[in-house]
């Protein structure tokens, strides 16, 4: 059973194909959750730069359980990101796929799937953003846009956690209560600087103008995305106001940066199975990967989508 795409922008169909095969190196897994993110639906929609041949299995990344692999035990948890999957060839959208074994990470058992599917975009590009681009440190003040979703969830978590004083600002007051303790709330103003305080570095992970007002609000700006396609897919920027305040300006390009997110992955896994880490994951069945990709695509959603196949593993 697998998810499918027969026309850029078509509704996914859900079908009976065969499992694909396992050749050397490879490794195939039962899938217990996969991924829907902002990447998929770009491609779904024909904008991306690469996309597998028509008709094709949308999909990333996932978790699941090990069936056949000459470097890991059959029933070992892992999970699933890259090797071309969902963009060079079928992906993860289906019961069972088929990825390079060097694509493959043992899932810790504290870690449940859908979490374990969905970590690796918001935690690694949050932690490269925080720790090698904002160098965050302890005493900082550190502003998180859009700090209720995916990405800024966990930016908010990791900046306290490296005792910065954190700053999360929401779209509505409604929003304010999903902050953890410790964490001031604001709610997004038409200038900022009514509401917030001055801080040492932004992580954006909402995208759009990089208003004036940042700069007057911090000299060090990240911007960082809980996945490989933001939301807002321009920004605009006022150059004189920013050379006048000094501002650094980083986007984290999670691809190149892919080796430093897999190197990190393991303390990042560490943390959620441990609870010092937490990632929402609303579940959908594959019929659902329509209305799945429509959320994805939503204002105010929380955490990951993952689509669960029937009789998945738990």
């Amino acid at each position: 059973m697998s998810v499918r795409v027969h026309g850029f922008g078509a509704p996914p169909r859900v079908e009976d194909i065969p499992d694909p095969t396992c050749p050397p190196g490879h490794t195939s897994v039962q899938i217990a959750a996969a991924t829907v993110g902002h990447i998929d639906r770009s491609i779904w929609s024909g904008s991306f730069l690469r996309h597998p041949p028509l008709p094709y299995t949308p999909g990333v990344e996932a978790s699941g359980v090990v069936v056949e692999s000459a470097r890991f035990a059959p029933g070992e948890r892992v999970w699933v990101r890259g090797g071309g999957l969902g963009t060079a060839c079928d992906g993860t959208w289906a019961e069972r796929a088929v990825a390079p074994d060097e694509v493959i990470g043992a899932l810790p058992d504290g870690v449940d799937f859908g979490t374990g599917s969905g970590f690796f975009s918001p935690c690694t590009s949050a932690w490269i953003a925080l720790h090698s681009i904002g160098q965050v440190s302890a005493g900082q003040t550190e502003l998180v846009t859009g700090a209720t979703g995916a990405g800024g969830s966990i930016a908010v978590q990791l900046a306290a956690e490296a005792g910065a004083c954190v700053v999360g600002s929401v779209s509505h007051p409604d929003r304010l209560g999903d902050l953890p303790d410790g964490v001031e709330g604001i709610v997004t103003a038409p200038d900022i600087r009514d509401v917030c305080p001055p801080v040492d570095l932004v992580i954006d992970t909402v995208g759009g103008a990089v208003r004036n007002p940042w700069c007057q609000l911090s000299r060090r700006v990240a911007r960082s995305s809980s996945s490989v396609t933001p939301p807002a897919r321009r920004v605009t920027l006022d150059l004189p106001m920013l050379i006048q305040h000094d501002v650094s300006l980083r986007p984290p390009n999670v691809i190149h940066r892919e080796p430093e997110g897999r190197a990190v992955a393991a303390e990042v896994l560490a943390r959620l199975a441990e609870g010092r880490l937490t990632l929402d994951a609303t579940r959908f069945g594959f019929e659902q990967a329509g209305e799945a990709l429509d959320w994805v695509a939503s204002s105010g959603h929380r955490g990951r989508a993952v689509l669960v196949p029937d009789g998945a593993p738990r």
